[in-house]
């Protein structure tokens, strides 16, 4: 089945989004410090992430739920880093 430029663009945008938080959960894991973290930041971002995948679950966009549970994931696996490593 052949992808439309959209649905390219689409799935090129959820991979670059997901990828993003990668980096910064190895950099903290590696050097067991998250004290660089904005606490705030984070947790607003886990916010945003839940509340579209809330969206995708009541439109039934699964492309939406996917990249932003994904994302809800990730960006909560460096929102409990920092709280682990919030000595560090």
């Amino acid at each position: 089945m052949a992808m439309s430029l959209p649905d390219i663009v689409g799935t090129a945008a959820a991979l670059c989004s997901m990828a993003s938080f990668t980096p910064q959960i190895l950099k903290i894991w590696r050097e067991k410090d998250a004290s660089s973290i904005s606490l705030r930041m984070y947790v607003v971002t886990v916010t945003g992430f839940t509340l579209w995948t809330i969206y995708g679950v009541m439109t039934g966009s699964w492309p939406v739920i996917g990249a932003n549970s994904v994302c809800l994931l990730l960006s909560g696996v460096i929102l409990g880093l920092k709280w682990r490593f919030r000595d560090g």
